[in-house]
């Protein structure tokens, strides 16, 4: 890459792009729990803890997506 194709970007170029590229991962980590509330799920509170605590695991966020996705059964009435 040319020296001059450096100087070119703009200094505030980082306050652009950081902030968009933190707003899209935590968008992104969070995404069972926003398709849970979304969804109205029962174990949406339940969803949210387990994907806070465990989402960074990868294996934890894909069980709280499953979880968010999954359809409800019916509650018996008594």
């Amino acid at each position: 890459m040319p020296l001059f194709a450096i100087a070119a970007i703009p200094h505030f170029f980082p306050f652009l792009f950081v902030p968009h590229f933190f707003g899209f991962g935590l968008l992104m980590y969070f995404l069972p729990t926003i398709v849970a509330f979304g969804r109205s799920k029962r174990d949406a509170g339940a969803i949210l803890v387990l994907n806070f605590f465990l989402g960074w695991t990868c294996i934890g966020w894909i069980i709280a997506l499953v979880w968010a996705l999954k359809e409800d059964v019916p509650m018996m009435a008594r």
